[in-house]
């Protein structure tokens, strides 16, 4: 019979301030080998995971019952340090997580910490980089890289340590489909060396034929299912080469664009990751941005946000406000409380419209949420607080960095409807995202970006 990884016995858990359990009686058994987590936003994943790891509840904070034992230890009283000789956790925000500045020195980060000589060292962190198909990353600066990109670093990280457990938040969240095909190969890769993976995931499309169980999380209640069985709603990530989106005549002039880049190079610090990039876009209309990781996507977004000067060419945005979210949501939100994140959105507007911060909340199902502080919701209720914020006040240009990033099906609806309500109104849409789905759904153009060029665009061409 094969021996238990982690074992949890009637584990209960509440966060601080909250009035409700996060996880509820929780009873569960992990063996060896890949095991999914699924369930809506806000339902118990995340906490799960980090409860693995002692993250919950000993950085946490909170009210915990019952016991577990993880790879040896009690997860709920094992410093944290040792926890993570054992356990890899990559969290879904893996913008919180690098240490150093470099790709190099955050993956050999915890080895140093091991003590392991620099020839094992060196040894290491080559494979783990391999395993990722990220080499070529070596000697970059993290703040130079894509989401995508960042995300697959981490998980190097974590792999570099070879612990007995890994359990990604979202691995292929903000992945192209060779990045999630390389993290599937390096979770399969663990399995088979005897490890046991745990992957919290809304897209299950990719990760299901290798699964040996799914568990799934609502209301902080843990049931077990077998992945043979599971429904697969939506797929990964389709074909690269199937854009999905309506093709409509690019702007005949200039005139007739709400936005626009003309020759644009862009990137930090004189480093051009955008070169002779000429696109725009008419208001009432959704433009997509797709490509793989690193192409330039979000170098874009920020150089129309004006976040990022534009090293050559023109830039030119609509009157009135421009509205940017990006990749990580965390950095929107620095208030009290949710509401108040809308209402100072909407106070900002100066009056435009009559929409009330309840109004946008209970688009994005946020009204029970209203009161809680933005840092202690889930990923997934965190994007959603991030996106009222952002969308509220009817903005003349929108730009979304990967805005489905740990949706469930139901918040990504609500998205999709506010997407269309807002380019009712007059509002041009730009989004870079992996999320084929959504592009079909909601583009009316789709420009393809690889190595910082436009290498796809209409038959009428780019902008005139």
């Amino acid at each position: 019979m094969t021996s238990s990884v982690a074992r949890l016995d009637r584990v209960c858990y509440r966060y601080p301030g909250a009035m409700a359990l996060s996880l509820r009686g929780v009873s569960l058994a992990i063996e060896p080998g890949l095991t999914l987590v699924a369930g809506s936003s806000g339902g118990g994943k995340s906490t799960l995971l980090r409860l693995l790891d002692g993250l919950v509840p000993q950085f946490h904070g909170g009210r915990v019952s019952g016991s577990a034992v993880v790879a040896g230890l009690d997860p709920l009283r094992t410093p944290i340090p040792r926890m993570a000789t054992r356990v890899g956790l990559v969290f879904q925000d893996v913008e919180t997580q690098s240490v150093y500045g470099s790709v190099e020195r955050e993956v050999a980060f915890g080895l140093e910490n091991l003590g392991v000589s620099r020839g094992e060292m060196h040894d290491r962190v080559d494979e783990a980089l391999a395993e990722l198909g990220i080499e070529e990353l070596r000697e970059r600066r993290l703040s130079t890289l894509s989401g995508g990109e960042r995300q697959r670093v981490q998980l190097a990280a974590v792999l570099a340590l070879r612990p007995q457990l890994v359990a990604l938040d979202e691995p292929t969240s903000q992945l192209d489909p060779d990045g999630a095909a390389a993290v599937l190969a390096a979770c399969l890769k663990a399995v088979a060396g005897g490890r046991a993976v745990v992957v919290a995931e809304h897209r299950l499309a990719t990760l299901l034929p290798g699964a040996n169980r799914l568990l799934l999380v609502e209301g902080g209640r843990v049931t077990a299912t077998d992945p043979g069985g599971a429904s697969r709603p939506e797929a990964s990530h389709p074909a690269e080469s199937s854009l999905g989106a309506r093709r409509l005549p690019w702007p005949r002039d200039a005139g007739d664009a709400a936005w626009e880049l003309r020759d644009v190079a862009a990137g930090p610090a004189r480093d051009a990751i955008l070169e002779g990039v000429s696109l725009a876009g008419g208001a009432g209309e959704v433009v997509a941005l797709a490509g793989p990781n690193g192409s330039g996507k979000t170098t874009l977004l920020r150089t129309l946000a004006g976040l990022l000067p534009a090293l050559a060419g023109t830039v030119r945005r609509p009157p009135g406000r421009t509205a940017y979210l990006p990749q990580n949501p965390g950095v929107l939100l620095h208030l009290p409380t949710v509401g108040a994140e809308v209402a100072l959105t909407l106070k900002r507007t100066q009056g435009e419209g009559d929409e009330s911060p309840d109004e946008m909340l209970a688009a994005f199902g946020l009204l029970d949420l209203a009161d809680r502080y933005p840092r202690d919701l889930s990923s997934g209720e965190r994007q959603r607080a991030a996106l009222a914020a952002t969308l509220a006040g009817s903005p003349t240009l929108v730009l979304l960095d990967e805005p489905t990033r740990g949706m469930d099906p139901a918040a990504r609806q609500s998205l999709r409807a506010a997407v269309r309500g807002l380019t009712a109104r007059g509002s041009a849409v730009v989004l870079a995202t992996h999320d084929r789905d959504l592009i079909a759904d909601l583009a009316d153009r789709t420009a393809e970006l690889r190595d910082g060029r436009v290498v796809e665009q209409p038959a009428s061409g780019g902008p005139a």
